[in-house]
């Protein structure tokens, strides 16, 4: 069960796909990552302030799997959900739906801690925990 979760929009645009009309695969760990990126913005924790703060989030580790093709000028639902609180390791999974609400892909993304000064892993910061609590409690009061 997710602890949060957030949903982005994308259209298949014509440079992302091959030349059967289907996107390519690579597109979707780019999903994956325009899908995470707005969340946090969306939290108030744009990754500019996260790393303002000293805090750089390296990706450790990628995983896709598969499942239908994505084709060219179809919207897709890209969902992006946190199962569990970071503390050295943040993983996103990822969920990718077509435009009839099948679901076409899906995955997950590590991020690690680092601290920006001296490149040496740390665990989330107070101040991360606390934006994701707070954005939690206020996902569930919403619900």
């Amino acid at each position: 069960m997710a602890l949060a979760a957030y949903e982005h929009k994308f259209r298949v645009r014509y440079k992302d796909t091959d030349q059967m009309g289907i996107m390519h695969h690579s597109n979707y760990i780019v999903l994956y990552e325009m899908a995470r990126t707005e969340w946090l913005r969306y939290m108030g924790l744009t990754y500019a302030e996260i790393e303002r703060r000293g805090v750089m989030s390296p990706i450790i580790e990628v995983h896709a799997k598969y499942l239908y093709p994505a084709f060219y000028d179809e919207v897709l639902t890209v969902k992006v959900f946190m199962e569990e609180m970071p503390s050295a390791r943040l993983i996103i999974g990822s969920e990718v739906y077509n435009e009839q609400g099948k679901l076409i892909n899906k995955g997950s993304v590590t991020l690690g801690f680092m601290n920006a000064e001296t490149r040496r892993p740390c665990r989330a910061p107070e101040w991360f925990i606390a934006a994701l609590e707070e954005y939690i409690a206020k996902e569930k009061i919403e619900e």
